[in-house]
Parts: structure tokens; C-alpha cells; sequence
């Protein structure tokens, strides 16, 4: 079993592989407009119950991003007992992305 959380240094590196993880991003509308990653798929954190079974696979690779990753390990741990065991929070969130790879990316 893979662990629960990856940095932001693995996450690069998924996200450049051959096979990149489906960077969930689980912050508000409005943050994700202020500062996101490439490729990421919006899923606000209050709306994962009722949109997870139909927007993600259980076979898949998810990277949960959220500001800072409390609510991405909530939301990691709530897709794992729900059957997507390759789910992975990024520890530090965006503000660690953005102070770690990639200081283009706004803070907030």
C-alpha cells in the first residue's frame, strides 16, 4: 500500500512520468482561481461524496491538493475507505508547491 501522503517533490515527478496521478484539487472555487496547477480538476471538497463514483476511477492514481493539506488528507482518507486506495494527499499543499517548484504560482 502506497503512502497516505507524497511531497511535492514525488508529485513533480508523477506528474512528469509516463503515467501521471489525476491531481484532484479539493480547495474552493475561488482559490483554485487564484493560484492552481496545470492540469488539476476542481472538486471542491464539500461536493467529493456526491461527484466521486461518477468523475473518478478506483484504478487511478489521485493526488488530493488542497492550500495547505488538512483538507486534502481528509479528503484522501475518505476516498480510501470509499475504495480508492491509490489515493495520495500532497503534504504542504499548493503553498509548499508554490515555495518548493514552482514560485510562479500565486500565494494566498
Amino acid at each position: 500500500m502506497d503512502s497516505v501522503e507524497i511531497s511535492v517533490d514525488q508529485l513533480k515527478s508523477l506528474l512528469a512520468s509516463d503515467h501521471p496521478p489525476v491531481l484532484l484539487d479539493v480547495r474552493e472555487p475561488w482559490e483554485f482561481e487564484t493560484a492552481h496547477i496545470a492540469g488539476a480538476k476542481l472538486m471542491p471538497m464539500g461536493e467529493v461524496p456526491q461527484r466521486a463514483f461518477n468523475e473518478l476511477d478506483e484504478d487511478t492514481s489521485i493526488a488530493v491538493l488542497c492550500h495547505h493539506g488538512a483538507r486534502s488528507l481528509s479528503v484522501t482518507m475518505w476516498l480510501r475507505n470509499q475504495g480508492f486506495t491509490m489515493a495520495q494527499s500532497v503534504a504542504g499543499g499548493i503553498d509548499h508547491w508554490s515555495r518548493a517548484i514552482d514560485p510562479g504560482i500565486a500565494r494566498y
